[in-house]
């Protein structure tokens, strides 16, 4: 199997829950990541910076990003998963970002509150601690910090509501299924 071409983007379409396939765990200083063509996880690099995911981290099946990946995703989860585990979730907002690679966009959200009920209230970004907000658009500042020729080109423009993670979502998983207008 397949985990980016044969798992549907959605799990319930009609609610707004969809797949996330964990690349990183929660905790990890490895970045990992899935090879789309071949099916297999990769050891990409390890961080160079001292610091760790705070979250898992992990791709929507079936979507084609603007950066030529599947949309990536930062799920906040109580403890930590592994690679290649799937995750029915919903997005909760996105974070706006860009790097040597051009716009790369991350969803934030959270899992189905059958899998992990801490989160059944948050619904926004701004339902997080503001503490626990800023550590998240640091992480994407500072976790290329080391690698040459990369962190001067990373640009954090904040967060965006969840609708704008939601038209992301769709746009990529058309652009996956050839639906986009040339």
């Amino acid at each position: 199997m397949n985990l980016y071409k044969d798992i549907a983007t959605y799990s319930d379409e009609e609610k707004k829950y969809f797949h996330v396939v964990v690349d990183v765990p929660k905790g990890a200083s490895n970045k990992y990541e899935y090879d789309e063509q071949g099916g297999y996880f990769v050891l990409d690099r390890t961080l160079y910076h001292q610091m760790f995911y705070p979250f898992d981290y992990g791709f929507i099946p079936q979507t084609h990003a603007g950066d030529g990946d599947a949309v990536d995703v930062c799920l906040l989860v109580t403890h930590p998963t592994f690679s290649g585990c799937v995750i029915k979730a919903r997005a909760i907002g996105m974070i706006k970002t860009s790097d040597e690679k051009g716009e790369d966009m991350k969803i934030i959200a959270v899992p189905h509150e059958k899998i992990d009920p801490r989160f059944a209230e948050v619904q926004t970004i701004d339902d997080l601690p503001a503490h626990f907000r800023e550590e998240l658009l640091l992480h994407f500042k500072e976790y290329k910090k080391l690698e040459p020729g990369k962190y001067e080109k990373v640009v954090i423009s904040g967060f965006a509501a969840k609708d704008d993670a939601y038209a992301l979502i769709e746009e990529s998983r058309k652009a996956y299924h050839g639906e986009l207008a040339a």
